[in-house]
């Protein structure tokens, strides 16, 4: 079912649940889009297959986080229905939106600009149902998702320089500064080369915004808005392409830091969420459609 509800009161629904999310957590470095001790993996609908997007990915992720659901399947009332499974009696549904066009008004021109109208629906996970399981995925014992983050990253052509003291973008040179991959460290529930390819797909994902390429602001000094904001996206663009990847994308004690910033940003501007998933969402399709000779 959609929902017809302002928009205001929708922006500031999502907003208010990824800053509970984020609060819940003040002192640990763990975001709700960090994995723990696995990769995470996009959320599908159950129905089309098809992955959810932007905030969306957020807020399903954070659902599954705090209601410890294992399965990434998520369909609506009805489309579970269809599938000839059965939403469990009390179980509630979470929150996504998506913007449905506008039709063009009587007399307006035919190539004017598109107009969109925010709309909501609510999803159930797997676990909420009954009568339903998945078919059967069988798992290629060769994969490995390191050498495919590797190759990934190689074919995007971003130069990466190492033996670095830290991990960054130099926007001035057009270059990613890393440390070496074997002064990364591992902890309890991840291994250096996650620890490393997490950092290095946030970085890239800032690469992404150079003026020549998406064309970011990245503000003007550390600890700014701009700034904050970039890290977001770049801290968003990291998750979605670590889930893209099947890396599982671990905190970065750096930026612990920016969660006080985070959280000032996203409580000044119930849309700033919205626009940094965009953004970090533009990024990895972006990222994706060099790295497979598909971009536009």
């Amino acid at each position: 079912m959609q929902n017809t509800v302002p928009s205001r009161n929708l922006y500031q629904t999502v907003t208010d649940q990824i800053l509970d999310a984020l609060n819940s957590g003040p002192g640990s470095f763990q975001m709700p889009w960090h994995a723990t001790g696995r990769a995470a993996s996009l959320p599908l609908n159950a129905s089309t297959d098809a992955p959810y997007r932007g905030v969306n990915v957020l807020s399903l992720w954070i659902a599954a986080m705090q209601h410890g659901y294992p399965s990434g399947r998520w369909a609506s009332y009805r489309q579970w229905a269809h599938l000839k499974a059965q939403v469990r009696k009390g179980e509630r549904g979470t929150l996504i939106v998506f913007y449905k066009p506008v039709p063009p008004k009587d007399g307006e021109e035919e190539n004017a600009s598109p107009r969109y109208v925010l709309k909501s629906s609510h999803v159930f996970n797997a676990a909420q149902v009954e009568g339903w399981s998945p078919a059967e995925v069988s798992s290629d014992p060769k994969f490995d998702p390191h050498a495919q983050a590797e190759a990934f990253v190689g074919a995007t052509g971003a130069r990466v320089r190492f033996g670095f003291q830290h991990a960054v973008y130099r926007r001035d040179l057009d270059d990613i500064e890393m440390p070496s991959p074997a002064w990364f460290t591992g902890s309890s529930t991840s291994t250096s080369l996650e620890a490393y390819y997490a950092t290095l797909l946030h970085e890239l994902t800032h690469w992404s915004g150079a003026p020549h390429r998406l064309g970011r602001e990245f503000g003007k000094r550390y600890g700014d808005n701009a700034y904050a904001f970039e890290e977001l996206v770049a801290e968003l663009g990291a998750a979605f392409l670590c889930a893209e990847l099947g890396i599982a994308n671990v905190p970065r004690p750096d930026h612990a830091a920016y969660l006080g910033a985070w959280i000032k940003v996203l409580g000044g501007d119930n849309r700033a969420i919205f626009k940094a998933a965009t953004l970090a969402q533009q990024a990895v399709e972006y990222l994706v459609g060099i790295a497979t000779g598909n971009r536009c």
